[in-house]
């Protein structure tokens, strides 16, 4: 059996698993859940991305900039979407707080009124990024309702639980990658601040 064949029944079973643990029906259910789908998957790329690549070049402009219309996309979408709860829940708060974060990572690189503006760019949109994958592994675990939801889709126990140990996983490894990275990531914006400024 060639290399690419077992690829394609690898990618056949994994998809197969997946379609019985999380039908399509309980992926999207609507238009508004497709837009929120994509741009949510947009902006994972797009935010892994500036983090990890390097800070104040031309296209980490450019895909910092999707990565906000994807993020904007992602939250105004989030409040059109009812489907756990039926009505406000916790994942609207979280947007609430998603949206605080974003603006403040774009308000220092629009306005520009402090030396220091892309430090502090940097520092809210890193945990604006951070604050996406923590919404991610809520996300996966509110699409297995045979094991988190109640027969009529309400959470259980449960879900909270695998949310807070997901959410908690993410925002460690997220913190100790910022402070590993900060000094790094900090140089590299103050030599661009240097190089705007003359």
């Amino acid at each position: 059996m060639s290399l690419s064949e077992k690829t394609s029944i690898t990618i056949k079973n994994t998809l197969s698993l997946l379609h019985k643990l999380t039908p399509m029906e309980n992926i999207v259910k609507d238009t508004t859940g497709f837009i929120h789908l994509a741009a949510s998957i947009l902006a994972l790329i797009t935010g892994l991305y500036v983090l990890i690549a390097k800070k104040g070049t031309k296209i980490h402009k450019q895909v910092g900039y999707t990565y906000a219309l994807a993020m904007l996309t992602v939250n105004v979408t989030a409040f059109m979407i009812y489907r756990l709860y039926g009505r406000f829940g916790v994942f609207h708060v979280f947007a609430i707080i998603s949206s605080v974060t974003l603006f403040a990572g774009l308000y220092p690189v629009i306005t520009r009124k402090s030396k220091d503006y892309l430090i502090k760019h940097f520092r809210s949109m890193y945990w604006s990024v951070i604050g996406l994958y923590c919404a991610f592994m809520a996300e996966i675990f509110s699409r297995l309702p045979k094991y988190v939801l109640t027969p009529e889709g309400k959470p259980m126990v449960v879900f909270y639980k695998f949310v807070g140990i997901g959410t908690a996983i993410v925002m460690i490894i997220g913190i100790f990658f910022f402070l590993k990275f900060k000094p790094i990531w900090e140089n590299q914006y103050k030599k661009n601040i240097k190089s705007n400024s003359n």
